[in-house]
């Protein structure tokens, strides 16, 4: 059961008209939380953000079933998943015991900055230029005037230090 901040999040995220998978990001977020806590493992990041986007089509974040890549079992869990959340059916008992196990089991260096880091490389790399632009070019315009000068902000940060510690060296 995802934690009461994280359903509000979600759910502000959905007033504010943002897309599913914004709203999904607060249980992504959550789950990363609770690796890096030990609470359970994962084999990889790619299967903690997985386990994040599945509590949120359980909670009802209208989001598409795992892309092509995906077996068709997981695709049919994640509609059943979608339809239970509606329905609000209990998982069994036996197969919530038979998951949390094999996932304490799991590594935990999964959801360190530097493994995160790496996904999030590989994911972008896998995108066009001309899509990754499009997404920087979409942000843009839906972050107003507050959001973007803080962002400029960062940014300019981060162009300071890099160029310090390659100065450094």
């Amino acid at each position: 059961m995802p934690e009461k901040a994280t359903l509000d999040e979600s759910r502000k995220a959905k007033r504010k008209g943002r897309a599913p998978t914004t709203q999904a990001g607060s249980f992504v977020r959550e789950e990363i939380h609770h690796v890096r806590e030990g609470k359970h493992g994962a084999q990889s990041t790619k299967q903690a953000i997985a386990i994040g986007l599945s509590k949120a089509r359980r909670a009802g974040v209208d989001l598409p079933p795992p892309p092509d890549s995906a077996t068709p079992g997981t695709k049919r869990s994640a509609a059943a998943s979608k339809r239970a959340a509606t329905r609000r059916a209990r998982p069994s008992a036996r197969r919530s015991r038979a998951s949390r196990r094999a996932l304490k089991s799991a590594g935990r260096n999964v959801a360190s900055k530097r493994a995160l880091s790496a996904q999030a490389k590989g994911a972008a790399r896998r995108r066009s230029a001309a899509s990754r632009k499009g997404s920087a070019r979409k942000a843009v315009r839906t972050k107003g005037a507050g959001l973007r000068r803080e962002a400029a902000r960062r940014a300019a940060r981060t162009r300071k230090t890099r160029r310090r510690s390659t100065t450094a060296d």
